[in-house]
């Protein structure tokens, strides 16, 4: 769907900009150079040393290396994009969001270099930007907020006591940055200490600011957004609500508009409230005002915090309303004036939008990365999609690991939904584990489909309640294996063809016959999988028979006969099994030695990522088969230590605390018994490294 700007006039007014920077990476900077070169501006990339080859970097009509891979040394470096700007002679400079988005000292320090800020003034962002302070200057116009003790500067004393008055379940709030970093849910008053620790660290890590603040835990909240323009002559209107909802740890995965709850009477209340808290702080530019409202009491709406800049899920309200957010952007920040009143916003259809992010759902979650191997995104009627992926991406564990968004709009929100089921799954990505599958998950779950969300209700379809409704991956069939071990066996033949003697080719071939291929593969948390392929004759594997066996169950193969028909690049294999046919399109991903590491198979019916096991256990992880070990689930940072060498711990008491992709996850112990610490605070760690081990507590002797 093509977003309308036919409500702004071209060329832009007096302080036409003619270059703009983008102080961004990923989906959002090639998002925000579409609409640049829409309107006639050069634009400028800024890349780090991770993103030298990034899409956006090949978008734009400039691109400038800032630094490190590190964010805190590229990105996230005021002097180094202003000298950027300065280099390439932009007027004005794009944040994007994230990142330096929402750093009042950017903002100010952009108007001391003359370089024109794309979005509000350092004092609204400062006001905004604490929660506290915000809430005091929203209440000063009427506008309703959440009931909670949110003084500057209070200590966890006085949070802990305050709680005790607020009344629990209460939710513990960073006063800086957004986006769910440092935000935790306590239930009990005995687990608020902990809680409280956590999150200054998430706050100070992520924000610069440990300040929290705690509030009343809504019952059945649900999260609704309210995106206004604000110009420089007064000037403030909204473009109606976003339902964001279903989240995980205050992370949105689908958002719409408009709102499947509200009705016209609250639709303009809750609108009319957005604009006044915009006009609490003198704002300009584009702006997201957030609300929380009950289920149970649709009519009352409290706010909980301004995003003073683009919100990710901003495409869902051009889709309906036809308005190019960043063209507002762009032409507010010239001095332009707003050329659509209040009652000339319409909003047409419905329009919603699922976040592909680079994790692991069937492993609770976890971050995880990879190089894109191959590429394919969904288009047609109704579809859009804001991408930072090509070929050859590399996904690490330095930023946000989110990948895209896929958005569809139509006349209807059960049309939109099943629109967007149907481009999730034209959408592949291989090589990189993604949320693709549980995306469509929850699309298809009936409380989404009806409208009947709230902020708990993704974590509650996650949970199995016992009668297996929760979240699942789907299963691997059989001739998935039989195509992901034609294509090891091709990538990895004898070789003659490499000059070498068969004896080290270590697979698939021996002395006087051929030997059996044998493949061990995990998939996500499943008991490893052994595919014994059977050779049809001494040259080469193929045509030929797989033998398939979980552990345990060694007497019970399924056996599969398959053929490569398409070979180079991703490779294509034919698979029959019980007299039916499927077509399988393979890629390899292989570490630095040049070994297979992982599988990506995909068909019609489904992609799978296969993990390839070693065959045998290496020396250094003879620590982590042992069920007392604890191992990092993913590459990160060791950020917390909770114990000494030599404590003793109970069972689940929390031991240490890895960060990846911006998010904290806590390891606790396995067992109880007395902590060997393998790591310590602030190191680097791979997947599966072990971190530490339990051993068992000494008896006394008599």
């Amino acid at each position: 769907m093509t977003v309308s700007t036919e409500h702004f006039a071209s060329p832009a007014g007096p302080r036409a900009f003619d270059t703009v920077l983008v102080a961004n990476r990923g989906e959002i900077a090639c998002r925000v150079i579409r609409t640049l070169r829409e309107m006639g501006i050069r634009s400028v990339a800024v890349y780090s040393d991770a993103d030298r080859d990034a899409k956006h970097v090949h978008a734009a009509d400039v691109a400038v290396h800032i630094g490190p891979a590190a964010a805190n040394e590229s990105y996230l470096v005021i002097d180094k994009i202003l000298a950027a700007a300065k280099a390439t002679g932009a007027q004005a400079i794009h944040p994007g969001y994230g990142f330096l988005s929402e750093n009042a000292e950017f903002s100010a320090a952009c108007d001391a270099a003359g370089v024109e800020f794309i979005g509000p003034a350092a004092s609204s962002i400062r006001e905004m930007g604490d929660k506290i302070s915000a809430k005091a200057a929203v209440s000063r116009r009427d506008v309703p907020t959440v009931p909670g003790i949110s003084r500057p500067g209070l200590s966890d004393d006085e949070l802990i006591a305050g709680a005790e008055e607020v009344g629990f379940p209460v939710l513990i709030k960073p006063s800086a940055g957004g986006g769910g970093k440092g935000m935790h849910l306590v239930h009990e008053r005995s687990e608020l200490a902990a809680a409280l620790q956590t999150a200054r660290r998430e706050a100070a890590s992520s924000f610069g600011d440990d300040t929290l603040f705690i509030e009343r835990f809504v019952d059945t909240p649900r999260h609704i957004e309210v995106q206004i323009l604000a110009d420089t002559h007064g000037n403030v209107i909204h473009l109606g609500e976003r339902e964001c909802s279903l989240q995980r740890r205050h992370q949105k995965v689908i958002e719409e508009a408009p709102s499947p709850l509200l009705d016209a009477a609250t639709r303009e209340r809750i609108g009319t409230a957005a604009c006044d808290a915009a006009r609490s702080v003198g704002y300009r530019g584009a702006g997201t005002v957030e609300f929380i409202v009950s289920a149970n009491a649709p009519d009352e709406f409290f706010f909980m915090e301004m995003n003073t800049r683009l919100q990710v899920e901003h495409p869902v309200t051009e889709m309906v309303t036809g308005v190019d957010l960043v063209e507002c952007q762009v032409r507010i920040a010239a001095g332009e004036e707003l050329p659509i009143a209040q009652d000339e916003v319409s909003m047409r259809g419905h329009a919603i939008e699922a976040r592909v992010y680079a994790e692991d759902p069937a492993r609770g979650f976890l971050p995880t990365g990879g190089t894109v191997l191959a590429l394919e995104e969904p288009s047609g009627d109704g579809i859009r999609v804001d991408s930072g992926l090509r070929p050859g991406t590399v996904v690490g564990g330095n930023y946000d690991p989110m990948l895209s968004k896929i958005i569809a709009w139509a006349p209807t929100r059960d049309a939109a939904l099943t629109r967007l089921d149907t481009a999730l799954a034209a959408t592949r990505v291989d090589g990189v584990g993604t949320n693709l599958d549980f995306c469509r998950f929850l699309l298809a779950q009936p409380r989404v489909r009806s409208g009947d969300l709230d902020t708990n209700l993704l974590d509650q379809l996650v949970a199995d309640d016992g009668g297996g409704s929760g979240y699942a991956p789907p299963l691997v069939p059989a001739s998935a294996f039989a195509a992901a071990c034609q294509a090891i066996e091709s990538a990895q033949e004898p070789s003659r063809a490499r000059g070498h003697a068969g004896f080290d080719a270590g697979r698939g071939w021996r002395l006087g016959g051929p030997a059996d291929f044998v493949a061990r593969f995990e998939v996500g948390a499943e008991t490893p999988v052994v595919a014994r392929l059977r050779s049809a004759d001494d040259e080469r594997l193929l045509p030929g028979k797989l033998g398939l066996q979980r552990a345990g169950d060694v007497d019970a193969p399924v056996e599969e006969s398959y053929e490569s028909y398409v070979l180079g690049g991703p490779s294509v294999f034919r698979v029959t099994c019980d007299g039916e046919t499927s077509d399988f399109t393979t890629t390899l991903q292989r570490d630095p030695g040049g070994d297979v590491r992982a599988v990506w198979v995909s068909s019609d019916s489904g992609s799978w990522t296969l993990h390839l096991l070693p065959t045998r256990v290496p020396r250094d992880a003879i620590d982590a088969s042992d069920n007392r070990a604890i191992t990092s689930p993913m590459p990160g940072s060791v950020v917390a230590v909770h114990v000494a060498e030599g404590d003793e711990v109970a069972e689940g008491a929390a031991v240490l605390a890895v960060e990846a992709m911006k998010m904290e996850h806590t390891l606790r112990a396995p067992a109880a018994g007395i902590v060997r610490l393998k790591v310590r605070e602030g190191e680097q760690v791979g997947a599966d490294a072990v971190l530490a081990v339990i051993d068992d507590v000494e008896e006394p002797q008599k």
